[in-house]
């Protein structure tokens, strides 16, 4: 994080203490350089996974950010591939990455807010990674109601979701100490900054999925590790819309 290339400690702070999409803008230049940008490694993983699921036309990128989930699609898509996010910086990062022009399906950026999603039931497949921490338990369904009115019959919603870490492991301190100095800062400062990683239990999700109009299955990412038991540690959400356009 406090290399040369990434944000300073100060960046941060300025950051932590903004909106969610001004923090965002603010961090946009640098977040290439930082954990938050999703691995290569788990966007090949997934890319490998979802290829089995096609063919496909035209994906989306919910939540795009910085562009690596359009990547994906570039890999996967004939035809078009949308990101979309709140953050104009984040998506000025994105356009830089991906200039017009060259192979592949045609690529498209647009503003606006996940939670209302300018678009009719145009594409085959949607894909979102690292984004749904930015959203409360309470706005999780209208979310997912809003990419299930993006795609076409038939469509996918696919992401990674990964174990979660043992009770009282270092990781799982390390995620509960997070999230509770995340409830103490938006209980004391505004704007509030969105941000939680425990706040997306797999069983929750299944049962938004569901009442959004998807039947959702499971596979396992195995190639991203498993765990002592055997279990994967990460699996891919697949939710396919079902009903008529």
């Amino acid at each position: 994080m406090f290399t040369k290339q990434g944000p300073t400690v100060r960046e941060l702070a300025v950051q932590a203490l903004s909106s969610t999409e001004r923090g965002y803008d603010l961090l946009a230049p640098k977040f290439d350089r930082t954990p938050y940008r999703t691995p290569d490694h788990v966007l090949d993983a997934v890319t490998r996974a979802v290829r089995e699921l096609g063919p496909f036309d035209s994906g989306l990128d919910v939540c795009c950010g910085t562009g690596a989930g359009v990547g994906v699609l570039r890999r996967l898509c004939r035809e078009r591939a949308v990101g979309v996010d709140f953050s104009a910086g984040m998506l000025a990062e994105a356009r830089a990455a991906f200039p017009p022009g060259g192979e592949g399906p045609a690529v498209h950026w647009v503003r606006a807010d996940a939670r209302s999603l300018p678009f009719a039931p145009a594409f085959d497949l949607a894909l979102s990674f690292g984004a749904f921490g930015h959203f409360l338990p309470a706005e999780r369904f209208g979310l997912f109601a809003e990419v299930h009115g993006s795609l076409r019959p038939g469509g996918r919603f696919v992401f990674p979701i990964g174990a979660p870490p043992p009770v009282g492991s270092r990781a799982y301190w390390s995620l509960f100490g997070f999230d509770a100095a995340m409830r103490v800062r938006n209980a004391l400062w505004r704007p509030r900054f969105v941000m939680y990683y425990r706040t997306f239990p797999l069983g929750d999700v299944l049962k938004d999925l569901t009442r959004a109009g998807f039947a959702a299955r499971l596979l396992p990412l195995t190639e991203l590790g498993v765990r002592p038991d055997g279990s994967p540690r990460a699996r891919l959400v697949v939710a396919t819309r079902e009903g008529p356009a």
